[in-house]
């Protein structure tokens, strides 16, 4: 796989019926290798390592009602409270991200009212922090420890 803007991380590969797998911490299970998953999975491990954020305060690939269409979010950070810290959206690394990218995560928001947004090729990471008192967002050189 390619490498990656994220500092090196272990993970556990296997090949099976001639698929190469990777193991999700979060979902504790091994997943079909994907250039996304490939990215998905160092930015869980950046994260917990970077960031400070627990195993058990993040979920991935899970569906949420957007005005009645169900869509998947890739990864999300829980505050101990339950509401929502960060929502990343992670992408292949050939996918530039794109106006199309900002508004995909801002329709997921606009469900889950997260504090800070992540979008991700694996190459290229944008972050930004919203205002919903002022109706604004602020881009980061990086998220804060959480």
């Amino acid at each position: 796989m390619q490498k990656l803007n994220f500092p090196n991380y272990s993970f556990k590969i296997k090949s099976k019926e001639n698929k190469i797998l990777i193991f999700s911490l979060l979902r504790k299970k091994y997943l079909v290798l994907t250039p996304e998953e490939w990215v998905r999975q160092h930015c869980v491990h950046y994260l917990m390592s970077e960031k400070n954020i627990s195993e058990s305060l993040m979920s991935e690939e899970r569906q949420i009602d957007l005005h009645g269409i169900t869509k998947r979010y890739d990864l999300i950070a829980f505050k101990p409270d339950g509401k929502i810290k960060l929502i990343v959206e992670c992408k292949a690394p050939q996918v530039e991200i794109t106006q199309d990218t900002f508004d995909q995560i801002a329709r997921y928001n606009m469900a889950l009212d997260s504090d800070f947004l992540m979008i991700t090729n694996g190459l290229n990471h944008y972050f930004c922090q919203m205002n919903y008192e002022k109706e604004t967002y602020t881009f980061l050189k990086d998220l804060p420890s959480m």
